[in-house]
């Protein structure tokens, strides 16, 4: 039986595993910490293929299938983990506060229904009668019915019982380097022993660049903190996700509201600061006046993987065997299920399901400066 070790257990390398797993492979998973327990729960949960996504291209079109194999992916995650996900269909509100947004707003509806996706332009007082809480000083908005939302935290739980319950193993401690031979990736070195393995995935977030052994990529992984604050109301008194140029809200059906998320470079301090808490709790209050008599519950902040290029790392390395699965940075939730049928398909040399884009703008492989195309050396 064919081993994978992945190198991290968050979603991104729980999505992996479970595909693996249900393919016949053995796997190992590595993990530092409690699985899941990073940048995977720390997010908000939105599947914003439309309201987080800047114009259309590749990136695009991947979150759009992502997206749309989430309402199944709930489901097979129910049934093997016995853990719901909370997956809501509330659809995101992106709202406009002044004329320049408006312009911003009117601009992406634009390109998106040429592009043949739903999205429902609003005045303002069609979006207060879909959202009465809104501040009825807006511009306008753009309801995108198709974009969703999750739990993270529940996600992570999911994948995480769903791939021990198939035979995954969770192995803890510190990866200090790759292992190779005859020209390939062996294996992982875990402290002082050895880990084999045919294929490595890593899946490490925020850190994957760090990873001693890893040759050079298109793009470095690094960092950017997001602060985000939970409050409560009872009962639940808002439906949507309300997303604008400031920020968003996220209120889930329990009567929780997150407000997020600050977008900082700081390296690896997950601070929760003083500043960071006033311009979220102000652009909520802007937002969605009556936010200002929610309870305030804890706040938190996460590390998102970031690259250079904005696009995510997704395939095989120039050294055979070890494949990158990472940078996702604000959309590692809502990629969750493609990249785990991507990275399934690409180690075991299968073809991609037919309705994913051309993996090359994604690509691990560093661009040659001179033909501008991803160099396979």
């Amino acid at each position: 039986m064919e081993h994978a070790v992945i190198v991290g257990a968050g979603v991104m390398g729980c999505a992996c595993a479970l595909r693996l797993l249900q393919r016949g492979w053995r796997v190992t998973l590595l993990e530092r910490a409690v699985p899941g327990a990073e940048s995977s729960a720390s997010a908000a949960g939105i599947l914003g293929a439309q309201s987080e996504v800047a114009s259309a291209g590749p990136f695009l079109e991947l979150c759009l299938a992502s997206r749309s194999r989430f309402r199944h992916y709930a489901q097979e995650l129910a049934e093997l983990s016995h853990v719901s996900i909370d997956y809501e269909t509330s659809g995101v509100l992106e709202v406009a506060m002044d004329a320049g947004e408006g312009r911003l707003v009117a601009a992406r509806a634009a390109w998106m229904l040429d592009r043949g996706l739903r999205v429902e332009v609003l005045d303002r007082d069609q979006a207060c009668r879909l959202e009465p809480g809104l501040n009825p000083q807006i511009i306008g908005a753009n309801y995108y019915p198709d974009d969703h939302q999750v739990d993270p935290d529940r996600l992570s739980r999911a994948l995480a019982v769903a791939v021990s319950r198939l035979g995954g193993m969770f192995r803890g401690g510190t990866v200090t380097g790759l292992a190779r031979g005859q020209g390939c990736v062996t294996g992982v070195h875990v402290d002082h022993e050895l880990i084999a393995a045919d294929a490595v995935i890593i899946a490490a977030g925020a850190w994957s660049s760090r990873l001693a052994g890893v040759p050079p990529l298109r793009t470095e992984v690094k960092p950017l903190a997001g602060q985000i604050v939970q409050l409560e109301q009872r009962p639940a008194q808002m439906r949507h996700v309300i997303y604008s140029c400031q920020g968003y809200v996220v209120p889930r059906t329990d009567g929780r509201v997150l407000l997020g998320s600050t977008l900082e470079e700081r390296g690896y301090d997950k601070a929760v600061t003083l500043d960071g808490v006033r311009r979220i709790t102000t652009m909520a209050a802007d937002l969605v006046p009556g936010l200002r008599q929610a309870r305030w519950i804890t706040a938190w902040s996460g590390l998102r993987p970031a690259t250079g290029d904005g696009l995510p790392l997704l395939g095989p390395t120039s050294l055979p065997g070890l494949f990158m699965a990472t940078g996702h940075f604000r959309n590692g939730i809502l990629l969750t299920p493609a990249t785990g049928d991507i990275m399934a398909a690409l180690v075991q040399q299968q073809p991609l399901p037919e309705d994913l884009p051309s993996l090359k703008a994604f690509s691990p492989l560093p661009v040659t400066v001179a033909t501008g195309e991803n160099h396979h050396g």
